[in-house]
């Protein structure tokens, strides 16, 4: 009984101070101009309505909770001076807003919109341009990311920040974010119980997607495209990347996917195409890869070591120049009932299974991990008849690394997410 009481309490006040919560205009012809006045007039729970213009203001501390709505998105200015908006309140939501112009520092990371040991924050509508970082959550719990625009203009690694950055953060869903042009468009380090979802993150200058020492993170529905090395996952346990694009990830030290120390995870659904490696494993334990489509790159999988009891099932293996590059002489790894574009058995019974066990490492992808120079060599039909004698008798690759059940047709695999 007294517990109800309590509850009574909490949420009658709460309602009386939503009754009493004004809304403030702020504007060049309004009785209260620039961001950082109305912050001081308002009191817990009010809204800020910005007008349409220019505010050239930085250093916008939030210490209450209220609400900073953007009308026609007002543009605040930091003229590259420092920080622009820092929040220490909880119950803030920033909605609306154009910021921009914030200042480059390489002792200081300076960010658009900063938040510390904050909760229950929702950061929305947003567009970040001209930044260093963009939104950094430090020590940060239970608040939401969603549908905002950040562009940087950055050139290299060392100019520059990342478009979205939690450190020690939990309980976060970061949604429908368009990132560009930063170093990662999105990082994690010690961020757990996060939901990143339907984001694009592309053209950045190292990683679309970068986290370490996470856990229990859900990343569905993404797209990672076109950026320096890909998307990279390390030292982290149950992760679970599902429906996710990883797309034209190219060059000489690229990937789509890179997993390293990675436990107990599951990859379900996702798109591998045109990347220079498709996912770069090692040092994985139990993770589950299922019905994804590995296309047109340049290596499928690459496994390279310490990488045990991971099964590879119902997946599309389509026109990529090596399947699997495997790098250990041991396999206790599970292939099976992929279907394989390079398979060139046959199916007696028709059951849609292949009659004849498919080995998926080529001879010829061994040569090229050790000597790079012959890949000059690929079409070659010298090769064609290594990777041949290879299948018939292996002597370079662990005898039972094959998959039985080769499927005869591509798998439908949207049908089975």
């Amino acid at each position: 009984m007294k517990n109800l009481l309590v509850q009574f309490l909490v949420v009658f006040i709460s309602s009386v101070n939503l009754l009493q919560a004004r809304t403030i205009p702020v504007c060049s012809t309004c009785e209260i101009k620039t961001i950082k006045e109305a912050i001081l007039q308002a009191s817990d729970l009010d809204t800020l309505l910005i007008k349409k213009g220019i505010y050239r203001e930085f250093n916008i501390h939030i210490n209450k909770p209220l609400t900073i709505l953007g009308e026609e998105y007002p543009v605040i200015d930091g003229e590259d001076k420092g920080e622009i908006i820092t929040i220490t309140a909880d119950n803030v939501t920033l909605d609306g807003l154009r910021v921009m112009n914030v200042g480059t520092s390489y002792t200081t990371d300076y960010a658009a919109i900063r938040l510390i040991k904050c909760r229950d924050f929702v950061i929305r509508n947003t567009i970040l341009e001209k930044l260093f970082f963009g939104i950094y959550l430090e020590k940060a719990s239970h608040g939401k990311i969603l549908n905002n625009r950040i562009k940087g203009d950055a050139v290299d690694e060392f100019g520059s920040g990342n478009g979205i950055h939690l450190w020690y953060a939990k309980n976060i869903e970061i949604r429908s974010n368009d990132i560009q042009h930063v170093r990662d468009g999105i990082y994690f380090e010690f961020a757990d119980n996060c939901i990143i979802k339907d984001n694009y993150s592309h053209n950045n200058i190292r990683y679309g997607l970068h986290f370490m020492f996470s856990n229990h993170d859900v990343y569905e529905g993404n797209t990672f495209e076109k950026n320096g090395a890909g998307v990279a996952v390390m030292f982290s346990k149950f992760i679970n990347m599902y429906s996710n694009t990883f797309k034209n990830n190219w060059g000489t030290a690229s990937y789509g996917l890179l997993l390293k120390e990675i436990n107990d995870a599951e990859i379900i659904g996702n798109i591998f195409e045109e990347n220079t490696i498709g996912i770069n494993i090692e040092g994985t334990n139990r993770i589950v890869y299922s019905d994804n489509n590995f296309i047109g790159n340049g290596w499928a999988l690459k496994v390279r070591g310490a990488v045990y009891t991971n099964s590879f099932v119902n997946n599309n293996f389509l026109y990529n120049s090596f399947d699997l590059s495997y790098n250990s002489n041991l396999n206790d790894n599970i292939f099976d009932k992929n279907y394989w574009s390079g398979y060139t058995g046959y199916d007696l019974d028709k059951d849609g299974i292949g009659d004849v066990p498919y080995r998926p490492v080529r001879l010829f992808s061994y040569i090229v991990n050790r000597t790079p120079e012959t890949i000059i060599l690929l079409r070659s039909l010298f090769m064609d008849i290594i990777d041949f004698s290879e299948k018939v008798s292996p002597v370079f690759t662990p005898d039972n690394l094959l998959d039985a059940n080769p499927v005869m047709k591509k798998i439908n695999t949207e049908t089975r997410i």
